[in-house]
């Protein structure tokens, strides 16, 4: 049975449409989720991303912190959220299994280049036995994953493509 069949048979709360237009209501169930309506995406997938971040920022003055980042895990946009204490895993699984498929696209391209990034980094740490060579490697991902991190909640928020080329000239 598909994701959408078997939301289909639940009968405890209204579908999205495959594309097109939402009712005024599941718009707001949405919004009240922290699901933007338009896209069917939820930020906090981005919380994955910024944990990875905020433990690579950390690595430059605390050497050990390498170590926490090296327990990072990669997990895609629904592993995150069955794997989140997020109230609305459900709804938000299921809003982006019902986005529109160009706008999800473009968000995997992202996530998946972040994961790749600092999948790669992690690797690398694992190699260096010298605490500089891991802050480097640490501030390059840095550098290389925040602006990634923007444009994926841009695109999240339903960005225009002029809306995205000014985030990533920044």
């Amino acid at each position: 049975m598909s994701l959408q069949a078997a939301t289909e048979a639940r009968s405890d709360r209204p579908t999205l449409p495959p594309t097109g237009h939402i009712d005024e209501a599941r718009a707001a169930v949405l919004r009240a989720a922290n699901i933007n309506p338009r896209t069917g995406l939820a930020t906090d997938y981005l919380n994955h991303f910024n944990e990875a971040i905020m433990l690579l920022e950390m690595v430059p003055d605390m050497p050990e912190c390498a170590e926490d980042f090296l327990t990072w895990t990669p997990l895609s946009y629904a592993e995150h959220f069955w794997a989140s204490n997020f109230k609305a895993r459900d709804l938000a699984i299921e809003a982006y299994e019902l986005a529109d498929p160009k706008i999800r696209s473009e968000f995997d391209k992202v996530a998946n280049t972040m994961t790749s990034i600092l999948t790669a980094v992690g690797s690398a740490m694992r190699e260096a036995r010298q605490d500089k060579t891991r802050a480097t490697l640490a501030e390059q991902a840095t550098g290389w994953v925040k602006p990634l991190v923007m444009l994926a909640g841009g695109i999240i928020n339903g960005a225009t493509e002029a809306d995205v080329e000014s985030i990533m000239s920044n």
